[in-house]
């Protein structure tokens, strides 16, 4: 699809595929201007599927056509978390869901990306050839990597990989990342579900991003690649490309650093938590 907010003239495609081991799908994506999010639900059978929607319902009506900003974004997301929570679950494994995504907004009358992100699903940028991932993972692993215990090659086998440390609907308030990136013709975003990172490589999925001038074709394609690698996992896939912005004449993509911010195969909650969020 395509259309234009904030001066971005953008195309967007989406795809997802429940996997070859689970029986639901328990990935939900909004793919609306000026909203791309993917979210991954927790809680087991039906609650994550419905706390993944939840999410995406509550940012649908909250968000999409409207021109948005930070304050917006952020009450909208608080709104989710207490809607989730609201969930009823099987006892001891209340509903909740990663939330990950990009959000066109103006700011001082320039085009900006708010890059939103609670749990393990990812955001990242292709720009030049060049795919950066955006989003830090909140996750066992990640805290691992940060504190240099692991390399990255060793997180992506840790027996630990699936536990996130934050999560929509998880006990008490939620602390949720966000970046401010400029927007940039030539951009491409990439948001996706771990179902995706757990069986494609950095190096693949650049590969395939560069192949596929389409983002529709592109999205179902990295979904087709992930689920014939294995596809233990419910795998989700938006892209969003920048094909011009008004009174923006180069394609240059400068990027705002990561650290620029406003603030089994079951993902699980990290133990000790007062209300437990598994998948």
């Amino acid at each position: 699809m395509t259309s234009v907010t904030a001066g971005v003239h953008a195309a967007w495609g989406a795809a997802t595929d429940r996997g070859r081991r689970r029986t639901l799908n328990e990935d939900a994506f909004l793919a609306s201007e000026p909203v791309f999010v993917v979210a991954d639900g927790m809680g087991g059978h039906e609650a994550g599927e419905v706390a993944s929607a939840c999410v995406v319902d509550v940012l649908s009506r909250r968000l999409v056509g409207r021109a948005v900003s930070h304050e917006l974004v952020d009450a909208a997301i608080g709104e989710a978390h207490r809607e989730v929570q609201r969930i009823e679950a099987r006892p001891g494994r209340g509903a909740g869901t990663t939330v990950s995504g990009v959000v066109l907004a103006e700011v001082a009358g320039e085009p900006y990306w708010i890059v939103v992100n609670l749990g393990d699903s990812r955001t990242y940028r292709l720009a030049r050839g060049v795919l950066e991932q955006i989003s830090v993972d909140h996750s066992e692993v990640q805290e691992l990597i940060d504190a240099g215990t692991v390399t990255r090659a060793q997180a992506a086998h840790h027996p630990r990989r699936h536990v996130v440390t934050r999560a929509i609907g998880a006990a008490g308030g939620i602390d949720v990342d966000y970046w401010l990136l400029p927007v940039s013709r030539g951009d491409r975003m990439l948001v996706c579900s771990d179902g995706l990172t757990g069986e494609l490589s950095d190096h693949d999925v650049t590969t395939t991003l560069l192949a596929e001038s389409d983002p529709q074709a592109a999205a179902e394609r990295l979904v087709a690649q992930a689920v014939r690698a294995g596809g233990r996992d419910n795998v989700t896939v938006v892209v969003v490309d920048v094909r011009e912005i008004d009174g923006q004449d180069d394609g240059s993509s400068a990027t705002t650093p990561r650290e620029a911010a406003l603030t089994d195969e079951d993902t699980q909650p990290r133990a000790g938590a007062a209300r437990e969020v598994a998948r």
